[in-house]
């Protein structure tokens, strides 16, 4: 039975051109170029699902096959996990195969970031009784088990859809999460709520067949706070609020962004995308990545390489004359931040309550945590929360003679909302732990860095910014952000002393976003032959954070000294 479901290399649906096609649908005809886009196009990933809860659900982890097993099985949020102690070195030299557990790491969606208490005992208790009290909060705003067993994933949807969750398309080559302000529809200066286009996407489009077979992933992100909190910058699409002089609160669009080894800051249509037309416009841009986006090369698949390679004029040009068939109004440029968009400590509600961030350790939390959060919130009225982009959580509808418990409460349980500046600032992958990809480990090197920091910066910390962000990543693929950190970690194994090979990270410096104190987004500078080893990586980060401290001007940020600075002075 399972064979029957394994590509076929005859799917040929139109001929195409002779001479290096990108694999564009509009432009080459929809012929497979490659594995993947062949078993993409022989059956669509969103069918699993029933294969899952019919047979392999039943019959074990040997009866599913490669296709469906490192394929499909992403449509539905569930990636086979690294076997334990594998060391990174074999990351590049072992097959899928042989780097896989017989257990997945599976991502729940979380749309927004919001949650009810409601929903969180439920991810708390799959997480206690299915994946050995594993979670993490991610810097897409799901939240990420580990040690799942095949014949327990039934069991984890049934659960999760009872109250409104899912983890469909929370992986594969598919719309994922829509990133959204943690704080939509109860800040005080927030300029336009962003709930119901999320809503409104999630509802209609989210496991739509005609949208489950992109060239890569896409990314959404859409805020309408003046934080621009959703890391605009970085995703496929963004709708970030502005008000038009005219037309009053709504969108301005960005498209094209993207990290990795090929990193592209998104870029500004110039488009002014209201309310009624945010859903048709995100479906749109979705709609060129699927016909127009390139599907030859794996490696350059993302909606970034088109946009290069069109502009944004070209780009716009096409969404409003092909598939909106109406012309956006021009829009005003979102002004800059002035203030952080973590959402970290105590703010006012503009109902005259308040939100609570607070900052785990890198995002690593755990089903005991979690439900524990979800009994203090609810013994202190509150039964709604959000994750952030930043592995943070944001507690909502605190009354204010509550507001002390619940600080209390949340350091108790290693959340803490007045965090030390790498404490708050930090955010790290999943690495060598569980990552098939990652050459070192992130997570607990991470843990280390931020509490060694913090003893050895004590006598300065009172002068840090409060936000100088370091970010951890396993591998080159920039999970973690790292061209947009002030300090981005790529993980790579070094030489050591011995003729053998220790785990270290090759530094990014300078980079930022515009949810940071940067006059504007920017990526970070490397500098020749500056790496370091995890061993040696609180006594660097003392070391370099001590010079900007010494050499900066007044007013001068992290990454502008880092850009001016003598590259000894980086070292």
């Amino acid at each position: 039975m399972t064979q029957a479901i394994e590509t076929s290399t005859a799917t040929q649906t139109k001929r195409r051109p002779s001479a290096k096609p990108h694999g564009q649908w509009k432009v080459d005809g929809t012929a497979p170029l490659n594995h993947n886009e062949e078993f993409k196009q022989f059956d669509n990933g969103l069918n699993v699902r029933e294969r899952i809860e019919t047979i392999y659900a039943k019959e074990g982890f040997d009866s599913i096959p490669s296709d469906d097993l490192h394929g499909r099985f992403r449509w539905w949020g569930l990636y086979t996990q690294r076997k334990p102690g594998i060391d990174g070195g074999k990351t590049a030299t072992l097959e899928p195969h042989e780097l896989e557990d017989r257990y997945f790491m599976l991502r729940v969606r979380i749309d927004g970031g919001a949650l009810t208490t409601e929903q969180l005992r439920v991810i708390g208790g799959i997480s206690t009784e299915f994946g050995r009290d594993t979670a993490d909060v991610t810097d897409r705003q799901n939240i990420q088990l580990h040690w799942i067993d095949i014949a327990d994933v039934p069991e984890i949807w049934r659960r999760l859809e009872a109250v409104g969750l899912s983890t469909t398309e929370a992986c594969g080559d598919v719309p994922r999460v829509i990133l959204g302000s943690p704080v939509a529809g109860i800040a005080k200066d927030e300029i336009i709520d962003p709930t119901p286009v999320i809503r409104e996407i999630s509802d209609r489009f989210i496991g739509d067949a005609e949208l489950a077979n992109l060239p890569r992933k896409f990314k959404s992100a859409i805020t309408g706070h003046p934080s621009q909190d959703v890391v605009h910058e970085i995703n496929d699409i963004s709708l970030v609020g502005v008000v038009h002089p005219e037309l009053g609160p709504g969108y301005d669009l960005w498209v094209g962004g993207g990290l990795s080894t090929n990193a592209r800051l998104a870029e500004r249509l110039g488009a002014f995308v209201s309310e009624e037309n945010a859903a048709a416009v995100w479906h749109g841009v979705v709609a060129i990545f699927r016909d127009y986006g390139y599907r030859r090369l794996r490696n350059k698949a993302r909606l970034k390489f088109l946009m290069k390679d069109w502009g944004a004029e070209k780009f716009r040009r096409v969404l409003e004359e092909e598939y909106l068939g109406f012309a956006l109004p021009d829009g005003p440029a979102p002004a800059r931040p002035s203030q952080p968009g973590d959402h970290v400590g105590v703010h006012e509600q503009k109902d005259g309550q308040f939100y609570i961030g607070a900052a785990p350790v890198v995002g690593r939390v755990s089903g005991t945590v979690l439900t524990r959060l979800a009994d203090l919130l609810e013994s202190q009225g509150s039964y709604r929360l959000r994750t952030t982009p930043h592995q943070k959580i944001v507690v909502l509808d605190v009354a204010r003679d509550k507001v002390d418990a619940v600080v209390a409460g949340l350091a108790e349980l290693g959340l803490s909302s007045s965090p030390s500046v790498f404490h708050r600032s930090t955010i790290a992958c999943t690495g060598l732990e569980f990552c098939k990809l990652a050459i070192v480990d992130t997570k607990d090197t991470a843990g280390r860095t931020v509490a060694g920091l913090e003893d050895r910066l004590a006598d300065i910390s009172e002068r840090l910014p409060a936000q100088l962000s370091l970010h951890i990543n396993g591998c080159p693929n920039s999970c973690a952000r790292i061209q947009t950190a002030d300090i981005g970690l790529k993980g790579q194994l070094l030489p050591d002393p011995d003729g053998g090979q220790t785990p270290g990270f090759q530094v990014h410096l300078g980079g930022g976003l515009a949810s940071t104190d940067r006059d504007e987004a920017g990526l970070g500078r490397t500098v020749r032959g500056l790496k370091v080893t995890a061993d040696g990586l609180v006594e660097y980060v003392d070391r370099v954070v001590r010079r900007y401290d010494g050499q900066h001007v007044e007013g001068e940020t992290f990454a502008e000294w880092a850009h001016r600075a003598d590259e000894e002075d980086l070292k």
